[in-house]
């Protein structure tokens, strides 16, 4: 059998402890004049603005902020975020938070190098040029953002969350500093580390995986086994909220390479309709896609299991172990299932499921899944 991959990997990376007072020095880089800063308000909130503004202060680098970035980020918004750019005529940009602040700046990016509306640009390779310079500063151990060539944005004519993927929309800095994630509470660290746990899981067993992205992607699952549940329980664990940032930042490669599946089509539709915490919905849709797709690769499957802890010596057995143990980790980090949520409609199932079905990334489930399948799998899910 032979091997034929393709491994691209755009994006700087800069990571340790410490690494944002050297901002200033990255966007003099980048040759930053006046900056954009892409942001939510929990994180104004926080002071880590603060903290931003005031390295770009003593480098008197001009910015202005947009924090107005909300879950799921949605097109509207993104393109208000592009009309404050063009208004102060910004060329480069900041992207600083979880995966909606880092999406939304490169969907600005997208527009501030192509103009239009975001709903153009979605889809494979189609950005003519390479958006504006971006740093992207990750304050979660999560979405891996900071380094993909994806920019997932909600279409608010159809609630269907939408991909802008191109090599040219990658940010040109990641700059990972794991006292950012510090501050995180324990259900955003836990559902964000099930995101990060979920990227690894797809890109691994997905049908475009290579070996490159598979070791990244078993070494991001061994160390997100071992640190997520320390870092849930005691947040001032600077060790393990390191080893958690790296991971995702390793997951984050792994899929950026290959790709996801079926789980992040599911999620991604749930979020786009409900505005449900994308790393929520992995984490309710992990363990069934996961049982739903082991036919496809036992041995895959069931070297996913062992690094969660099955020790069955069968095959088969080991991989449903795993479906197992991945239900009983996320109930163990308090994460709540479908059947928690009060918005859920079940009749919504069908729309649900032509969404999942339409997903950019659908194709790489390893695994053949049709719309019948996926409105079985939102019931099962729900109904446990």
């Amino acid at each position: 059998m032979t091997i034929e991959f393709e491994f691209n990997l755009p994006t700087k990376i800069e990571f340790g402890r410490g690494k944002l007072k050297k901002l200033g020095n990255f966007i003099n880089d980048i040759n930053g004049k006046k900056v954009l800063i892409v942001t939510d308000k929990g994180l104004v909130k926080s002071g880590i603005i603060d903290k931003v503004k005031k390295i770009l202060d003593d480098e008197k680098i001009s910015y202005t902020v947009f924090d107005e970035v909300k879950p799921n980020p949605k097109d509207v918004d993104c393109e208000r975020a592009y009309k404050l750019a063009l208004q102060e005529n910004v060329d480069s940009l900041i992207g600083i938070g979880g995966g909606s602040s880092m999406d939304t700046a490169k969907a600005v990016g997208t527009l501030l190098t192509h103009g239009g509306k975001l709903k153009n640009w979605y889809g494979f390779d189609k950005l003519r040029k390479t958006i504006p310079p971006l740093i992207c500063i990750p304050t979660t151990a999560g979405t891996g953002s900071e380094i993909t060539t994806f920019s997932v944005i909600t279409d608010t004519e159809t609630n269907y969350k939408m991909n802008i993927v191109d090599l040219k929309v990658a940010p040109q800095i990641a700059l990972l500093d794991p006292e950012l994630t510090i501050s995180l509470p324990k259900e955003v660290t836990a559902s964000t580390g099930m995101d990060a746990l979920t990227h690894a899981i797809e890109a691994y067993t997905c049908n475009v995986s290579q070996p490159i992205t598979d070791g990244l992607a078993l070494h991001a699952i061994d160390l997100i086994t071992e640190h997520l549940p320390i870092v849930v329980k005691d947040g001032e664990n600077m060790e393990s909220r390191e080893r958690m940032l790296a991971a995702s930042l390793m997951a984050g490669i792994s899929f950026g390479n290959a790709d996801v599946a079926s789980v992040h089509c599911m999620a991604e539709s749930l979020g786009g309709l409900y505005d449900t915490p994308h790393g929520v919905a992995n984490s309710m849709m992990l363990p069934y896609v996961f049982e739903y797709n082991i036919p496809s690769n036992m041995e895959k499957h069931s070297i996913i299991a062992r690094r969660l802890g099955a020790d069955k010596f069968d095959l088969e057995k080991n991989a449903y172990e795993g479906v197992l143990l991945l239900k009983k980790l996320a109930e163990d980090l308090n994460i709540p299932r479908m059947s928690d949520l009060e918005y859920i409609n079940p009749e919504d199932f069908e729309y649900l499921a032509e969404g999942a079905l339409n997903n950019i990334s659908h194709p790489s489930n390893p695994r053949k899944i049709m719309k019948k399948d996926y409105v079985d799998l939102f019931k099962k899910i729900y109904a446990e």
